[in-house]
């Protein structure tokens, strides 16, 4: 279990580093940790030398924290998650949005790649994530409650801040790009979806379906953070003419996504 102590001994080891005071928590889905070629890198950690960190098992996530700047801001990225069906606590997946909310940072943006349920959907399109819904059975927020960490029972009326995705949306027109928005459901994995499971998915209101981003995102809201979120659809799941999905393929298009995300999202730091 992730206790207080363990934060502790990774923030501290973090400061050493020059990790004061960042503004900006970036956390990379699957395949996109690289697209951020043009931030300022003072340091580049592996997540092993980090003491408690968890290690990335999966394919795609480099498994490496830079720290420096992304366009002017103090920035922390976090090329690679953590995912519960490697076998990980929900405690254990959400460890470095608490790293973050220890060391100050205040909006995160969390990026992942995403199977398309919307018909409207292609492969490499962007998606801005409105609203999520959590089907993983799992919820980072059980057990006691740290008071330091944030309230018992945190409400989730607006998770995802309304300003960011206006800032979103507007940094797409000026880049003239299509910016798909819609509903994130989050499986806990690793098998995909059943025709029929994509079925339900659509009818209670999803756009897109990943294994991620739901945990650390309820752990951000727990944390007070202002929250952007940004999928790359990958795949687009069509139920009555189902196509298999290999994780190669999911990699090779959030490979060819990540430059094109990677610039929005500095579109959207420039205005903040």
């Amino acid at each position: 279990m992730v206790e207080q102590q363990h934060i502790d001994a990774a923030t501290t080891f973090l400061r050493q580093y020059g990790a004061i005071q960042p503004t900006i928590g970036l956390l990379a889905g699957t395949g996109l940790g690289g697209g951020f070629e043009t931030m300022a890198v003072d340091h580049a950690i592996d997540y092993g030398a980090i003491p408690h960190f968890p290690v990335s098992t999966v394919s795609g996530h480099r498994g490496r924290l830079l720290l420096g700047r992304l366009q002017g801001h103090a920035a922390m990225v976090f090329q690679g998650r953590f995912h519960l069906y490697e076998g990980y606590h929900p405690r254990q997946v959400v460890f470095p949005i608490r790293v973050m909310q220890a060391l100050g940072v205040r909006t995160l943006i969390v990026t992942n790649a995403a199977g398309g349920l919307n018909p409207a959907f292609q492969p490499g399109d962007l998606m801005l994530i409105t609203d999520h819904i959590n089907l993983t059975g799992e919820n980072p927020l059980v057990g006691p409650n740290d008071p330091a960490w944030g309230v018992r029972f945190p409400d989730m009326s607006r998770v995802y801040d309304t300003a960011l995705a206006d800032q979103a949306r507007t940094a797409a027109r000026r880049l003239e790009w299509p910016l798909q928005s819609g509903v994130y459901a989050g499986l806990k994995g690793p098998s995909l979806e059943t025709p029929a499971e994509i079925r339900f998915l659509t009818t209670i209101g999803a756009d897109a379906v990943g294994l991620s981003t739901v945990q650390e995102v309820i752990a951000a809201v727990h944390a007070g953070m202002r929250i952007l979120g940004l999928s790359v659809i990958t795949n687009v799941n069509t139920p009555d003419r189902p196509i298999p999905a290999t994780l190669e393929d999911i990699i090779a298009v959030a490979d060819q996504a990540a430059p094109r995300l990677a610039r929005l999202v500095e579109h959207i730091l420039e205005k903040l």
